[in-house]
């Protein structure tokens, strides 16, 4: 039964019942707060639409600041669903932008499952890596640069998702030590004081490990053709290929990439923004003792499982850094090739490797209806009038900054199409040479990967990281994740504000002289030049 509707008193009004039972067992002033929203937007919308827009925006970050108590698929859903219902949007331009994120959807489905069934052998790879590992910053640097290249090829959120089933293992296994096998990982109640402590130390440094991976997927993002779905856009709308997209990029990916793991060493040597502790002693032992235990008794049945968790691994690798396929449908041939060779051959057992995934895909859906109201409104529009009105030797930061305010509060995908689309416009119209086209390019591809770090909506795959079921866990809410993304924030956005301003132009006319890339238009906008 509800735990709600067991402590409704007999006498209790239906009107008493219902405000107990909408949205659970949310804070009452957050159940209060959204009826208040409910309430102002369509009086905003009739009065002054574009304020209602931008006051959606506002209401949807903050259902998603308060994800540790409300799932914000509930609230943000509501909110969503009203939207549509004032005409601030319409069902058909919603589907066109899940239509447009179709390969997002059909990753959240399929890929995030697919990393289930090789769990074991990706437990089992950084358990080693952790055992030998013993220096903090050491394995931190590892984390992140790991991550940062292998989001160079991969998805982010793919690389993210390994990371978080691994995280997800080492508590598991900590946990049930400390309990009881079949405790659940949210039941803390048996826990005993010495451990607690021992616990809240092991969250601090399973956050910061997550934290560092996360940031180095972006730190990754930012290099290929390949590395976030707006770079795609972004090098399709140029012409270029995966080659000279990397060295076009490189003035600003290089120094971002390299201060990006300078700070990551720093900020854990001098134990700030909540990174710097180690794992405690004990837990490391449990670990330590559990792998050693499991590894000895790994029947022959369990090693050939895990020999082909490491095929199925490998031809993951292969399928996306060639782009064999859509990424989605590599991870649905995962989910297939790794049940068949490991045992798997339930229904409830593939079931439960959806149980991450859905709710993320469903609230995902709930933020393309608010990217759709941000296109239907034109929200964006006095940003870009202002970029474009500039003098030309500031609209390279202008348009840096412009793209990561905006993708820290939308999608980075539809900021990129939107700022790009214009800029090829502009080139197409002849106000910008060829050679600001280009720089101006380079500058939306860092606007939207590098500024974008500062908060948990920011990037799909840091969304995804927050309102995964390990965030409560560790005790992993929006508000941590800003204060420890503050120093990468910083860092990233002046560094990338820096090189796109200063570095980009000049270096890019020196690569130009020594021949390394062509100034000649490409063919994809070529027919564009007057």
């Amino acid at each position: 039964m509800d735990n709600n509707k067991m402590s409704l008193p007999q006498n209790h009004t239906v009107v008493g019942a219902l405000a107990l039972n909408f949205m659970g067992d949310a804070p009452k002033w957050y159940k209060w707060f959204i009826l208040c929203c409910l309430i102002i937007n369509p009086i905003l919308f009739h009065t002054i639409p574009f304020i209602s827009g931008w006051a959606l925006v506002a209401e949807f970050i903050f259902t998603l600041s308060m994800a540790l108590k409300c799932y914000p698929l509930i609230p943000g859903g509501l909110l969503a669903i009203e939207a549509l219902a004032l005409g601030m949007t319409t069902p058909e331009v919603v589907k066109e932008e899940i239509e447009n994120n179709l390969e997002v959807i059909l990753l959240l489905m399929f890929m995030v499952a697919g990393i289930h069934f090789v769990r074991q052998l990706l437990l089992l790879i950084f358990t080693q890596i952790l055992v030998k590992v013993r220096v903090k910053w050491k394995l931190s640097l590892i984390f992140c640069a790991l991550s940062a290249f292998l989001s160079a090829f991969l998805d982010a959120l793919t690389v993210l998702a390994i990371i978080i089933a691994v995280c997800t293992g080492f508590y598991t296994v900590y946990h049930q030590v400390i309990t009881t096998k079949n405790t659940p990982l949210n039941d803390n109640s048996n826990i005993t004081e010495a451990d607690r402590t021992d616990l809240d130390n092991f969250r601090t440094f399973l956050r910061s490990l997550l934290m560092h991976a996360g940031v180095g997927t972006a730190l990754g993002g930012i290099c290929t053709i390949v590395g976030e779905p707006q770079n795609l856009i972004i090098g399709e709308s140029a012409g270029w290929h995966f080659a000279e997209f990397a060295i076009r990029v490189a003035p600003v990916s290089l120094p971002v990439v390299i201060c990006g793991f300078l700070t990551c060493i720093a900020v854990e040597k001098l134990k700030i923004f909540d990174f710097g502790v180690n794992i405690p002693e004990k837990v490391f032992q449990i670990l330590k003792e559990t792998s050693e235990k499991q590894s000895k008794e790994y029947t022959l049945q369990d090693k050939v499982s895990l020999a082909f968790q490491g095929l199925v691994c490998i031809w993951l690798i292969i399928a996306l850094a060639f782009h064999l396929a859509a990424v989605g449908l590599v991870g649905l041939s995962v989910i297939i090739l790794a049940t068949t060779f490991t045992g798997v051959n339930k229904e409830s057992e593939i079931g439960h490797a959806f149980t991450e995934s859905l709710p993320f895909t469903a609230l995902l859906c709930v933020f393309f209806t608010v990217v759709a109201v941000i296109s239907g409104l034109h929200l964006f529009d006095p940003i870009i009038e202002l970029v474009f009105s500039a003098d030309k030797e500031h609209q390279l930061p202008i348009l840096f900054m412009a793209n990561g305010i905006l993708s820290a509060v939308s999608d980075n995908v539809f900021v990129a199409t939107v700022y790009i689309t214009n800029i090829k416009q502009a080139f197409a119209d002849g106000t910008i040479s060829h050679e600001h086209f280009n720089h101006l390019a380079i500058a939306v591809n860092a606007g939207t990967n590098l500024p974008s770090v500062a908060t948990p909506n920011g990037q799909a795959a840091f969304l995804f990281l927050l309102t995964s079921a390990l965030s409560p866990l560790i005790r992993l809410s929006y508000g941590r994740m800003l204060f420890m993304a503050i120093p990468y924030a910083i860092v990233l956005t002046i560094v990338g504000l820096l090189c796109t301003w200063f570095v980009l132009p000049p270096l890019t006319d020196h690569l130009i002289a020594w021949g390394v890339i062509d100034a000649v238009p490409t063919e994809a906008i070529a027919p564009l030049v007057k």
